[in-house]
């Protein structure tokens, strides 16, 4: 019997398929904005991180059962520091 998946690996999961998903093209009604996940569920799509953490905190008021993320950002990318300032 498999053992029932966390809320913090459905939140990863779904995550990431957003993420294929605005490479892909898919998923283009979160292309550039702030996206916010509570439970395995998209709960929030934002321009601010206030606005995002507002109402994740509303619907979900435990953080471990949250994700978010930027939906601009390529993740993909590699980004060297040479230096720290």
């Amino acid at each position: 019997m498999a053992a029932t998946k966390s809320i913090q690996e459905m939140n990863k999961e779904l995550a990431d398929s957003l993420i294929v998903g605005l490479r892909d093209g898919t998923s283009t009604k979160y292309s550039g904005k702030l996206v916010g996940i509570a439970n395995g569920q998209v709960v929030v799509v934002a321009d601010s991180w206030d606005e995002v953490a507002s109402k994740l905190r509303q619907v979900e008021p435990d953080p471990a059962k949250t994700f978010c993320f930027d939906a601009g950002q390529d993740y993909e990318k590699v980004h060297e520091i040479w230096r720290m300032a």
